[in-house]
């Protein structure tokens, strides 16, 4: 069917038929962090931290109003019970919202895209700066990520839905711009190594680690005692044997 026209004063007025347009890509759904934490796991301390410092508005933000995204890293309850040394008891307010800044990526992520991300490791989070940056290691489908006081892996992923990734940490993880990077080594454990067949106090360690090296002295000592008493005897009677003869 041709174009709409009409006829006036012999010129043919008209204009083509439009076709409609298409429809706009469906805005990702909202989010709401506060929800999604409460309901998706033990994650109750970390969502106190959240609230209290109000990050989790930052967050939010993040989420819903940027094209970027936002991705997670939660520590369970267990996590925070467990921590020991350091402590977080001593933290400024700034530092405790730095901590919690520090448990996010300014950017969208799901499991796939920790592969390249590995290979371009540290990597800023949220928090910023190099001291704030965590490592990841991408193994066998397996996320890895450190923070030099904190080693642990992605054991879950919560939501992982445009534009929001949340996933579960066994750990909290711990920035070197609040702890320092005077990070404890854990001590090796000390093995036991034998001596050398060559060395001078090889004998010795020998004769002192055998069980049966005391009781083969014993021995040695009470044969010889044993030979001496009989040549004792043997001379004494042949001294009386010559006295009576």
């Amino acid at each position: 069917m041709g174009p709409l026209s009409t006829s006036v004063n012999g010129q043919t007025i008209g204009s083509p038929i439009q076709s409609p347009a298409p429809a706009p890509s469906p805005a990702p759904e909202y989010t709401n962090l506060t929800e999604l934490l409460s309901v998706a796991g033990p994650f109750n301390t970390f969502l106190d931290y959240l609230v209290s410092t109000k990050v989790i508005d930052t967050f939010q933000e993040q989420a819903n109003n940027t094209k970027e995204g936002i991705t997670l890293f939660v520590p369970k309850d267990s996590a925070f019970s467990k921590l020991k040394k350091p402590s977080l008891s001593n933290l400024t307010g700034d530092q405790f919202k730095s901590l919690c800044f520090f448990h996010a990526l300014p950017h969208y992520y799901s499991l796939a895209d920790f592969k390249n991300l590995s290979e371009i490791s540290p990597v800023s989070t949220f928090a910023g700066g190099e001291l704030y940056s965590l490592n990841f290691r991408y193994v066998s489908g397996t996320v890895h990520l450190s923070s030099g006081w904190a080693n642990t892996k992605v054991s879950s992923a919560v939501h992982a839905t445009y534009p929001v990734a949340v996933y579960q940490v066994d750990k909290v993880l711990l920035p070197e711009a609040i702890f320092g990077t005077n990070i404890p080594l854990v001590p090796a454990p000390v093995v036991d190594i034998a001596p050398d067949a060559d060395s001078p106090d090889h004998g010795k360690n020998v004769a002192a680690s055998s069980p049966d090296s005391s009781s083969r002295s014993s021995s040695y000592r009470m044969m010889n005692w044993g030979m001496l008493n009989h040549l004792f005897l043997a001379i004494v009677g042949e001294f009386l044997m010559f006295l009576l003869f």
